[in-house]
């Protein structure tokens, strides 16, 4: 499943180049404003970090607009510029949401480790070690938040809880996908975050949604299965039909096939 997950966010993203490209402008708009307009106007620092929250929960909302108007995306469908404003209305209250719980969990994470490493002693390096744990299980669970809320709504609480049943679940994935987002992140600064950019990344997280809930749809419609003997082949043989074989000449020519 992980392999195909690969193929399939790759191509999607591919072939929807230009969307993440004209989505990725906003993210790097956000950024710049939020890091760039605080020192050149001179702001105090706490103007310039009143500014910067601003930014970041922007980012988040943006993210969030994204990854609601991809799910189509994800479903083999398109976006259109028209798409964006439905998507940020429904979209805008779970990046906000996201937004405030990282701000929230960074904040006490700056405070927390600095100053139970202080302390020192075992106990001060167990309480540091579960602070950073709980930081490190809660930033992977987060990643299912807002595609959750994208694809199948609900709100908050159960939509959080969600997210930490599918890391647990699925603790390797949730890393392997992190891990995926990372590298796609540091090959973004290449091409200046345009490509795949934070768009991109909010398009696998979609992509990498819609293929795991295959795995709980089966699991219901075989009460008393063993997680083991899911058919991955059996789950995934239409989205393989529907992505189809791929060559180099066809993803540069796709008319010349």
């Amino acid at each position: 499943m992980t392999g195909f997950f690969i193929k399939k966010a790759f191509f999607d993203g591919w072939d929807h180049l230009f969307t993440l490209f004209l989505m990725n402008l906003g993210f790097v708009a956000l950024i710049a404003l939020g890091l760039l307009v605080p020192g050149a106007a001179g702001a105090p620092a706490w103007l310039g970090i009143a500014i910067g929250l601003a930014a970041f929960l922007a980012l988040a909302i943006w993210w969030s607009t994204c990854a609601f108007a991809l799910v189509a995306v994800a479903d083999y469908g398109s976006v259109a510029f028209g798409d964006l404003l439905p998507a940020f209305r429904k979209a805008w209250l779970p990046g906000l949401q996201l937004g405030l719980i990282g701000a929230g969990a960074g904040f006490l994470l700056s405070i927390g480790l600095p100053f139970y490493l202080s302390r020192g002693g075992i106990a001060g390096a167990l309480a540091a070690g579960v602070l950073f744990w709980c930081a490190v299980i809660l930033c992977l669970a987060l990643q299912y938040y807002v595609p959750l809320r994208a694809r199948l709504g609900g709100g908050l609480r159960k939509n959080l809880r969600k997210s930490l049943i599918l890391f647990f679940d699925n603790p390797f994935f949730s890393a392997f996908l992190f891990l995926y987002n990372l590298l796609s992140l540091v090959l973004s600064f290449f091409l200046a975050l345009l490509l795949p950019g934070f768009a991109g990344m909010a398009l696998a997280g979609d992509v990498a949604l819609r293929l795991r809930l295959y795995k709980y749809d089966w699991l219901e419609a075989n009460p008393g299965s063993k997680r083991g003997e899911i058919p991955w082949d059996e789950l995934l043989a239409e989205d393989r039909e529907l992505v189809g074989p791929r060559t180099l000449k066809g993803m540069i020519f796709p008319w010349k096939e």
